[in-house]
């Protein structure tokens, strides 16, 4: 076996051991003969067959394959409401299939008269998937086809993230377990498109990581155009610019981002204007949807004679408290003794999109889970929220099962229950962010940092010194941001417990 190639004359760059470095793996490593030897250096060589990419694959096509298994009872006996919902196998893909005319030849955005509540690159590889399904009409047994080619799809979208959020910090490529594991994707990763969004996102972020901003702002670009999120990343890019005075990276990764979105979405404005605006308008107009705090709020005051939240305020609630939150946001970044990483901050206003956004669909869980590798990787926060998202995806599944089939309450879940698991939800994922901003702000918790990195993720972020902070009895123009270390495959091998 060969050493690996010198890393800027300091020699190779050891993989960080999540037994050395995660107290739960630590913990749980002594009934398997202990964490990783002090003077061992894990991928400091080359010619290892099982490297953490192949194995992290393997766990991400097992993880697939279960994640199909749960929607069996659907793919044998039909996508049937309420019956889909009371067996938790529902999946959007068999339903748009069809009641929006996919099964009848329609391509959203370009068969005139059609509407599709979703972006323009979303409606494209639902119309285009369903042309190669052979046969016709909306039978159980296309649908299930159906189904089953966007789930070969989503496995391979869930593969690319994985592959991405573990390159975008090689020093610690296990943190990519917690996609290729989650059972927040096994649970949720095959309802609809969101993992091609996701894994847009992470190429973008690799690409960040790795100083190729036109490549980053083209992917970001393209993710938003599947779903709207991404784009949140591209403020966080700004602030971090603002805060060190590097625009370069941010500027060109923006205008690709852009320009990205625009070639897409050209094409569909000038093909049906009315079909493209039909997704801004419906999500404007759309009443609040399940799991959302107005939904669970408006269920609440539904038993108790309280005002419901109407479609109109919960918009004008949606931008004031996420308005807010992307202030306070941005306020911690420039003010923070240290300049926060990108992981962080994308983890931050994601979640705060989801916490205070009108709909919370099951399968959004997984758009945070590839940012929370990055931002907090600690498998003991992570199981906790996986606990309190499974618990909500029972939940939400049991409640339209009842909302649907009308049936007494006594054999369904009653809406306490159900409003229950949409605040524990919320809650854990407050109790993250919570996490995360006290990594931010003492940065001796923060797992990333405390193996001797600045910001694996921040491309020409990563040991910048600050230029312009909130806080000028801390800046310090002249020194770098990040703690020096004499080992180049060092780390902390007592963890905080926290």
């Amino acid at each position: 076996m060969e050493p690996t190639a010198d890393d800027g004359g300091r020699g190779p760059r050891a993989v960080i051991s999540p037994s050395r470095n995660d107290p739960l793996v630590h913990t749980l490593s002594e009934g398997l003969g202990g964490p990783l030897g002090s003077h061992a250096a894990p991928g400091a060589v080359r010619g290892v067959f099982w490297r953490p990419e192949l194995i992290l694959l393997v766990l991400t096509v097992v993880a697939a394959i279960a994640g199909v298994l749960i929607k069996g009872y659907c793919r044998v006996n039909g996508w049937t409401s309420p019956s889909e919902f009371y067996a938790t196998c529902y999946s959007d893909f068999p339903t748009l299939f069809k009641e929006r005319g996919l099964a009848d030849g329609v391509l959203p955005l370009f068969s005139h008269g059609t509407l599709f509540e979703y972006p323009v690159l979303t409606s494209l590889i639902a119309g285009l998937t369903a042309l190669v399904i052979p046969g016709t009409g909306a039978t159980e047994a296309r649908a299930t086809e159906y189904f089953d080619l966007n789930a070969v799809l989503v496995a391979i979208m869930w593969m690319v993230a994985v592959i991405a959020t573990a390159r975008a910090n090689g020093r610690r490529p296990w943190d990519a377990a917690l996609v290729a594991i989650a059972p927040g994707v096994i649970l949720s990763g095959f309802i609809n498109w969101d993992l091609w969004a996701v894994a847009l996102l992470s190429l973008g972020l690799l690409a960040f990581a790795r100083n190729r901003p036109v490549l980053a702002g083209v992917a970001i670009g393209l993710g938003t155009a599947t779903k709207f999120y991404p784009a949140l990343v591209l403020g966080v890019f700004v602030v971090l610019a603002l805060r060190t005075g590097r625009w370069r990276q941010t500027v060109a990764t923006v205008g690709a981002a852009l320009a990205a979105w625009a070639a897409v979405n050209l094409p569909a404005m000038v093909s049906d204007p009315r079909g493209w605006a039909f997704f801004f308008q419906y999500s404007a107009n759309r009443d609040p949807g399940f799991s959302s705090a107005y939904y669970a709020w408006n269920l609440v005051a539904d038993r108790l004679q309280f005002g419901k939240i109407s479609a109109p305020a919960a918009n004008a609630l949606f931008i004031v408290a996420f308005g807010l939150c992307c202030l306070a946001i941005a306020v911690m970044a420039l003010h923070a003794p240290r300049r926060p990483r990108v992981a962080q901050l994308a983890f931050l206003v994601v979640a705060a999109f989801v916490l205070t956004g009108k709909v919370y669909s099951p399968q959004y869980v997984v758009w945070l889970i590839p940012l929370f590798a990055l931002a907090r990787p600690r498998w003991r926060d992570f199981l906790i929220w996986m606990a309190a998202e499974s618990l909500h995806w029972v939940a939400v599944w049991m409640y339209i099962g009842w909302s649907t089939s009308n049936g007494p309450v006594q054999n369904n879940i009653d809406s306490p229950y159900y409003a229950f698991a949409v605040l524990l939800h919320m809650a854990v994922l407050t109790y993250l962010c919570v996490h995360v901003i006290s990594d931010i702000y003492d940065s001796s918790g923060d797992p990333v940092r405390r193996s001797h990195q600045d910001d694996p993720q921040g491309g020409e972020f990563d040991g910048a010194a600050d230029a312009f902070t909130l806080n000028p009895s801390r800046l310090r123009k002249d020194t770098p941001s990040w703690p020096s270390t004499s080992s180049p495959t060092a780390e902390w091998t007592t963890p905080p417990q926290r």
